[in-house]
């Protein structure tokens, strides 16, 4: 079948719906505005590649990278509420047509290379509903079939334009968005949840152990804002060490002297895969969700293992990303397993966090890209609080990443629903062209 012959027919689903092109119901545009800034050139912020392809939705909190663009690629490119815009171009099939919606108006937002932006006709489709179309395997395959390449692949517009999605009247394809998005909105919720219990327990830790709040509020004779038994715990004189003042009795250690360090190795090849054979296998950053591992592969021949709520730290490029175990897995080259010697996943994970700028310094060593290896890790000078401190720490904030685990198993649960509801939803059988 032809592109004419595509735009001008309609296909019957087997249900009676029609399934139709994406270029009948929506204009499709593909960005050409690149990263650089150049002078003369409009301040913009640039929705880029991997704000795409890492968030489902588009808000107005994200860290947009910014950048500069003309008057003409502004009007080309800018982005408003309602559009839908996908990955065009990877070295990977499987990321081609990857969706994203923009859920909110966000001020001088453009779209970035690499990128096209789809903008619903509203008289025919809704933009939520089509968001959820192209996140059907149905959708998927028709991106993937059309990707040209052979080391990188990329998507033409003409071949985007004739990918089909079905079309129920507006009425319903709002009130499936609505009950899809309803599922989405409460793994949002529970995502800021738990970005402000995690933010409360890092201000905790940032105040014991880096601020050393309370030893200085003792030296200013201030009065106490803890409880009688924590308070008792710190000390009341600061002393000199490697790393400037630290409260007396609290020592300067080796890294490797406090924590038990796994460094990564990647498993045989062909020994991992996407079927869910084998234990769960992460290999770095990519990898990454927030607290916890979002992209899951698995491996029947694992090598080197990181145990439940370990921290996990990205050690090659980007160095020092943080995430936490969510059960034993193998963990490959670009990742490794900490945990202090006291056992405490709580302490680990928020001391992980808080030198996480001295990772990054190794972020350009290396022949060809950032790492750092074991020897460099465990040679880290580090502050070891008391004993007590650090039981004490782990009793009172422990409590919270139990919260953060429950309430993430609350999304998953979420997203099985909503994933089992998407093939139901959208199913059809796609035209042969």
């Amino acid at each position: 079948m032809t592109k004419n012959q595509q735009s001008s027919t309609s296909r019957q689903l087997q249900d009676g719906l029609k399934a139709v092109p994406l270029e009948d119901v929506a204009s499709v545009t593909i960005s050409n505005v690149d990263k650089k800034t150049k002078p003369g050139e409009i301040p913009v912020r640039l929705c880029n590649y991997t704000d795409v392809y890492y968030n489902q939705f588009i808000r107005f909190e994200m860290d947009f990278m910014d950048a500069t663009a003309t008057e003409r690629e502004i009007a080309k490119c800018a982005l408003f509420k309602g559009d839908v815009v996908i990955t065009k171009d990877s070295e990977k099939v499987d990321d081609i047509g990857v969706p994203a919606y923009i859920s909110e108006n966000v001020d001088d937002l453009v779209c970035g290379y690499h990128l096209v932006i789809l903008r619903p006709d509203p008289k025919k489709i809704d933009g939520m509903y089509l968001f959820y179309a192209l996140n059907a395997r149905e959708a998927e395959h028709q991106f993937h079939a059309r990707a040209n390449g052979v080391t990188r692949f990329g998507l033409r517009k003409a071949d985007i334009g004739t990918v089909t999605v079905p079309l129920p009247p507006l009425p319903e394809q709002r009130r499936i968005a609505h009950i899809l998005g309803t599922l989405d909105d409460k793994i949002e919720l529970n995502r800021r949840m738990n970005e402000t219990l995690e933010e409360m327990a890092r201000a905790v830790f940032k105040d014991w152990f880096v601020d050393f709040g309370p030893v200085w509020a003792k030296i200013d004779g201030r009065e106490p804002y803890l409880p009688d038994n924590i308070w008792q715990l710190f000390p009341d004189r600061m002393v000199e060490s490697e790393l400037g003042l630290v409260p007396e009795g609290w020592e300067v250690k080796r890294l490797g002297n406090c924590y038990n360090l796994t460094m990564g190795q990647s498993p045989p090849g062909n020994t991992y895969n996407e079927r869910g054979e084998g234990i769960s296998f992460f290999q770095g950053r990519t990898d990454f969700g927030f607290r916890y591992p979002a992209n899951r592969r698995y491996c029947t021949a694992p090598t080197r293992f990181a145990e439940p709520d370990d921290t996990l730290v990205s050690v090659r490029a980007p160095v020092g990303d943080i995430n936490m175990a969510w059960e034993k897995c193998c963990i490959g080259r670009g990742l490794a397993a900490l945990r202090h010697k006291s056992g405490s996943r709580t302490f680990t994970y928020y001391s992980a966090l808080a030198i996480q700028d001295r990772f990054r310094d190794y972020e350009h060593t290396g022949t060809v890209f950032g790492s750092i290896n074991k020897n460099q890790f465990e040679a880290l000078d580090v502050i070891e609080p008391s004993p007590e401190t650090v039981d004490v720490f782990h009793r009172q904030l422990g409590p919270i990443d139990d919260e953060i685990r429950s309430t993430n198993i609350d999304s998953r649960n979420l997203s099985s629903q909503r994933d089992t509801l998407l093939p139901s939803v959208f199913s059809y059988s796609v035209p042969k062209s």
